[in-house]
């Protein structure tokens, strides 16, 4: 518990440029309130101390607008920055080093069967190492983010995201970018490619092909204009203009 503790704390100071102190993290970092609420919290669950824990969680709630039940798995180095709003639900799993920012929610898809089997039934997502979740992200039901995975602000994941993949949008999609722990740290999982938006990109790009279609059509008209065929065609329609 201690050693995840102090990953906790180091992730902190890595990752937030505003960060003071060792001394004085504890008392004004909600990410690392609610963990070590959290990390005793857990155990008790584990061994079917369910009360206490889930009750230790709730004040936990109270105190820093971070919900958590004590069933979920979390590794060493989680940082919730901001944390306002944060959801992890009970059969959610993060691995090391993973980054949440406020508005997240890791929620479950709950199954249509009885409460007693839901209880048994892995319902909420698997982040694996090195995850960044931008804020506001909701990732919805049993899928699995890939390692170094990055989720846009405001994305919608209802499907597995690979390893090294950045998606954004509603519903959450791919973008053609690699990520790796050799990148270092971004941010709200912000990257320049991130902010384009390659379905538009996609219609723009239609759009101009479009018009030069056009454009040569018209060219083409005017270029057979005197061909007999085309003379004839201009007076039958110039007719039935008239009638």
């Amino acid at each position: 518990m201690f050693s995840k503790l102090a990953a906790d704390l180091r992730a902190i100071k890595y990752r937030d440029p505003a960060f003071g102190s060792f001394i004085t993290a504890p008392f004004i970092y909600p990410s690392f309130q609610v963990l070590l609420a959290f990390r005793m919290a857990n155990p008790l669950w584990r061994v079917g101390i369910r009360f206490p824990a889930r009750l230790l969680m709730q004040v936990a709630r109270w105190l820093t607008g971070i919900e958590i039940h004590p069933g979920a798995t979390i590794g060493a180095g989680l940082f919730i920055d901001h944390g306002m709003g944060v959801v992890i639900g009970e059969t959610a799993e993060i691995g090391r080093d993973v980054t949440l920012y406020h508005g997240v929610t890791l929620g479950g898809v709950m199954p249509a069967i009885g409460a007693e089997e839901q209880r048994c039934v892995k319902r909420h997502p698997t982040l694996n190492d090195y995850v960044i979740v931008g804020a506001g992200a909701q990732v919805l039901g049993p899928i699995t983010i890939g390692r170094c995975a990055r989720i846009g602000g405001n994305s919608v994941v209802t499907k597995d995201v690979p390893e090294a993949m950045t998606v954004v949008g509603v519903p959450a999609r791919p973008i053609p970018q690699k990520a790796s722990t050799e990148d270092g740290f971004k941010a709200y999982a912000v990257t320049p490619e991130a902010g384009e938006d390659f379905r538009e990109k996609t219609i723009q790009g239609l759009s101009q092909e479009i018009t030069e279609l056009r454009r040569a059509f018209e060219a083409m008209k005017d270029e057979n204009s005197d061909l007999p065929v085309a003379k004839q065609a201009r007076k039958s329609s110039e007719a039935q203009a008239k009638k």
